[in-house]
C-alpha cells in the first residue's frame, strides 16, 4: 500500500467519511497530499552524496469555499498530511532541517476546486516547539511571512545554542529568479481539483519523468512531453515528440504561440495558460 493510500485510509476514519465521496469540483484532501508530494520531489536539493534536503513548511492556499469545507477538520486534516508527508520523505530518504508544518490559507480569489502550494526551509524553533496548526485558522494569504532577505543563505547547519531568533533558509531558486513572472499554469488531471503552478522561469518542461519542471501524474503523459518557452514575444509551446502528441484549444500542434486563456491538453490533462499581470495591463491599455 502507497503513501497516499494509507493516508486516505486513516484520513476517512478521523473525518467520519466525510471525504469518501468524490465532488468533483471541490478539492480532495488526497489531491492536496499528492501536491505535497510533488512539492518535496520538485524542491528538492542535492546538498550531497548522502544528503537531499527538502522543504519543511508547507502553505496550502484555497478559495473560500474549499477552505470552510476543510477547515472544521483542519487538526486531523493537517496531522494526517504532516504524516505522510514525513513517511514520503522517510521513502526518497530526504532530510528536513526543522519540523514539518502546514498552513491551511483561505484565499479568496481562488476559485472553487482550485489550490495552491507553496514551501520553504525554515530551522527548527528553539527548544523543538513546532507550529500549532490552529495559528492558521485566521489567516489569509497577506498574513503569510515574506521571503527572508535577499542575502546569501546559510549552510544548513543547526542554530547556535540559546539563538533566540528563527532563522529561514529557501532552497526554491535565488531571491532574484524567484521575483520573476513568466506567467501562470491552472492544472487539472482528470476530473479531480485543479492546481494552479506559478511560472518562475523562462523555459519549463511538462512531463511526467523526474526531469520535468512540472511533473504531471497522468499516465497518458510522457516522461518529457512539452516544453514552453517565456521568454520570447510571444510565449510558445512546443510538443517533445510525445507518445499521445500535445494540444492547443484542442487542435494537435507541434510549436505554437501562446496567448492568455489558451488550453493546453497533455493526454488526459488540462492546463490552462495565463500571462503575467503586467501584460494583461498592457493589452488592455
Amino acid at each position: 500500500m502507497g503513501v497516499l493510500q494509507r493516508f486516505e485510509r486513516r484520513l476517512s476514519g478521523l473525518v467520519e467519511g466525510l471525504f469518501a465521496r468524490a465532488f468533483r469540483s471541490e478539492v480532495q484532501p488526497v489531491e492536496i497530499a499528492a501536491a505535497l508530494q510533488r512539492e518535496l520531489d520538485n524542491e528538492a536539493a542535492i546538498l550531497g552524496p548522502d544528503r537531499t534536503l527538502v522543504p519543511n513548511h508547507f502553505i496550502v492556499e484555497l478559495g473560500s469555499h474549499d477552505h470552510a469545507r476543510l477547515i472544521p477538520y483542519e487538526r486531523p486534516l493537517i496531522s494526517e498530511l504532516v504524516a505522510m508527508v514525513r513517511e514520503h520523505a522517510a521513502e526518497q530518504r530526504y532530510s528536513f532541517v526543522g519540523p514539518v508544518s502546514i498552513d491551511l490559507v483561505h484565499v479568496p480569489t481562488l476559485e472553487t476546486g482550485v489550490f495552491r502550494v507553496r514551501s520553504e526551509v525554515v530551522y527548527a524553533v528553539p527548544d523543538g516547539a513546532e507550529r500549532s496548526p490552529s495559528a492558521s485558522r485566521a489567516r489569509t494569504a497577506d498574513d503569510v511571512p515574506a521571503p527572508a532577505p535577499t542575502a546569501p543563505p546559510p549552510s544548513p547547519a543547526a542554530p547556535a545554542a540559546g539563538s533566540g531568533a528563527s532563522e529561514q533558509l529557501t532552497t526554491r531558486i535565488p531571491a532574484d529568479v524567484r521575483a520573476a513572472d513568466y506567467g501562470r499554469l491552472v492544472i487539472r488531471e482528470g476530473a479531480g481539483a485543479a492546481r494552479e503552478v506559478q511560472l518562475r522561469k523562462p523555459v519549463i518542461r511538462l512531463g511526467r519523468g523526474p526531469q520535468a519542471d512540472i511533473r504531471i501524474a497522468d499516465p497518458a503523459v510522457s516522461r518529457n512531453h512539452a516544453e514552453l518557452r517565456l521568454d520570447v514575444d510571444p510565449p510558445t509551446i512546443s510538443d517533445l515528440r510525445s507518445t499521445n502528441g500535445t494540444r492547443l484549444n484542442g487542435v494537435p500542434i507541434e510549436t505554437a504561440p501562446l496567448a492568455d486563456g489558451d488550453r493546453i491538453t497533455l493526454g488526459e490533462t488540462l492546463l490552462v495558460y495565463h500571462t503575467p499581470a503586467r501584460s494583461r495591463s498592457k493589452q488592455e491599455v
